[in-house]
């Protein structure tokens, strides 16, 4: 479901718009418009993870988000200060030299050449954070931070593969519980980082969700597990569940698109998540299950982190605490991707 939607519900629970456009089946997705933002809607974020390697084989992870929201505003105020739109933007470095996340986050009302997310194309920016699609498709995002810096270039290598029907994904049992939602797997990466003062070229393979709507989860779901992964036969493998008080399953979906590029869409039946083993953070107490068994439809696999300690706490500016990192799959489907949990602290509140 992608992801880090947690930011924006989470810090700005008093703003939601009036009139928010609605997610409806039936709509076809077009591209390149749909890269590009939906003002219209209450929510939407461009989130890219991915897994690098330096020169001498050092293998890191990666977070790059944009959230865009739409302000509840006085429609009648003319003012350029009137906030309609607000962009938040997110990045992380999972390094497991670190032992834990390096992270830094950004939040701005969109104009006066400080946030910006535009109509058409992907182009949105937060001071000096950017995420931007050329003509061409490829991508270049750049994040500076005290911790660290990433400089990157972005190539799809694979068409987007859209989620639930044909982009119309469900997270609930009423229909309005949705959003429109696709994903870019399998992104060629190159460039650099920039961690403790040393700059150092790094290579890799990326993921790009691109997601908006206006009302998202179920009411009786405390949070969520993701998972994204990019699979080594050259599929993609996405499994996502939304989790009640008890640990069960509100909904679930997810699809997989195989190495001959055939698609299969799961149903909330098809998707199983079992936890295997918990680890529990030494700053929150919070415990997260960061080992899965994971089962869709006949096709079973173990989940196991980079490393555990891949939790962020945002609540210095009003966030929620989360697991979002590096994980690799092995067994009936093989590959690296990432994998997040929200909701293991507190019930996420919306």
């Amino acid at each position: 479901m992608r992801g880090l939607a947690v930011v924006l519900f989470c810090l700005l629970p008093l703003i939601a718009a009036a009139e928010d456009a609605v997610v409806r089946p039936g709509a076809a997705l077009r591209f390149p418009f749909d890269h590009g933002a939906h003002p219209a809607f209450h929510t939407e974020w461009w989130y890219v993870t991915g897994w690098l390697a330096t020169r001498d084989h050092r293998e890191l992870g990666f977070q790059i988000t944009f959230f865009r929201t739409r302000a509840k505003a006085d429609p009648d105020n003319p003012s350029r200060f009137n906030p309609r739109q607000v962009i938040f933007a997110h990045a992380a470095l999972s390094d497991p030299r670190a032992g834990k996340l390096l992270h830094d986050q950004r939040a701005a009302r969109q104009g006066f050449g400080l946030a910006e997310a535009a109509v058409g194309n992907i182009d949105v920016s937060l001071d000096d954070w950017s995420l931007v699609r050329a003509h061409d498709g490829s991508m270049r995002a750049t994040v500076a931070s005290n911790a660290f810096a990433l400089a990157l270039d972005l190539t799809p290598t694979q068409a987007e593969l859209p989620q639930g029907d044909g982009g119309y994904s469900r997270k609930g049992p009423a229909a309005e519980e949705a959003s429109y939602y696709y994903s870019l797997p399998h992104i060629r990466v190159s460039g650099s980082i920039r961690e403790a003062g040393q700059d150092e070229e790094v290579g890799g393979e990326a993921w790009l969700d691109h997601e908006w709507s206006s009302r998202m989860l179920a009411a009786d779901a405390v949070g969520w597990d993701w998972l994204g992964i990019n699979l080594d036969d050259g599929g993609a493998l996405t499994a996502f569940r939304l989790r009640a008080s008890d640990g069960g399953t509100v909904w679930a979906g997810g699809s997989l698109r195989g190495g001959d590029g055939k698609t299969t869409i799961f149903t909330p039946a098809d998707v199983m998540f079992e936890p295997v083993r918990q680890w529990r953070s030494p700053r929150t107490n919070a415990t997260y299950p960061v080992e899965w068994r994971v089962r869709v439809r006949d096709l079973g696999f173990t989940v196991r982190p980079l490393f555990d300690d891949q939790e962020l706490d945002s609540r210095i500016a009003g966030g929620p605490v989360y697991w979002e990192g590096a994980v690799r799959c092995d067994g009936g489907a093989q590959g690296r991707g990432y994998l997040e949990m929200t909701g293991y602290l507190e019930r996420l509140k919306l």
